[in-house]
């Protein structure tokens, strides 16, 4: 008595080997379906360690665009400033008077003649630095550039002026903007 029912088909002739694995098969599979249906997935460590990745490759994607705009950005200031220096530059500027300014706490001189000379010292003109080079522009030009990048401008005229200290010994001697050291 210890033949299941399969087994007793199998011996009267009802049922053959292949017609039995194939309903065997198809019970199997509709029993784990059964099984994911009823049960709510719970995500695994591999799936979560994925997850991560992707939110942390995507905030690096972020980081990474935001600076390729930046300085994107900055190329293109630059590139606006280049062209302000150069198309608007005093071209003949060459003289004999030397006019010494400073820069990043170095002593430079330029050579200008005198009408120039005049020009810079009195604030019509504004000294900005190209490269390696200086060049002249108009103050007007060179608030323009300020705006941009005010590390440029080297001498640009004062906008407001000192109020002088009242216990200045020296403040009857004012010292002339053209003075010649």
């Amino acid at each position: 008595m210890n033949n299941s029912l399969f087994d007793q088909l199998k011996k009267t002739g009802l049922v053959d080997e292949k017609k039995a694995k194939k309903v065997k098969q198809e019970k199997h599979q509709n029993q784990k379906k059964k099984r994911k249906k009823g049960q709510t997935v719970s995500p695994s460590e591999a799936t979560l360690l994925v997850q991560q990745a992707q939110a942390d490759k995507l905030t690096q994607d972020r980081h990474l665009n935001q600076k390729r705009k930046e300085k994107a950005e900055h190329k293109a200031i630059i590139a606006q400033i280049k062209q302000l220096i150069e198309s608007n530059r005093i071209i003949e500027r060459d003289g004999e008077q030397i006019y010494n300014f400073t820069d990043q706490n170095k002593i430079k001189h330029l050579y200008l003649n005198e009408a120039i000379h005049k020009q810079l010292c009195s604030g019509y003109l504004a000294l900005a630095k190209l490269g390696q080079s200086y060049e002249l522009v108009p103050t007007v030009v060179a608030e323009k550039i300020k705006q941009r990048d005010p590390d440029i401008i080297i001498l640009c005229a004062p906008e407001t002026q000192q109020e002088p200290d009242e216990n200045d010994p020296y403040a009857d001697y004012k010292i002339p903007d053209d003075l010649m050291w």
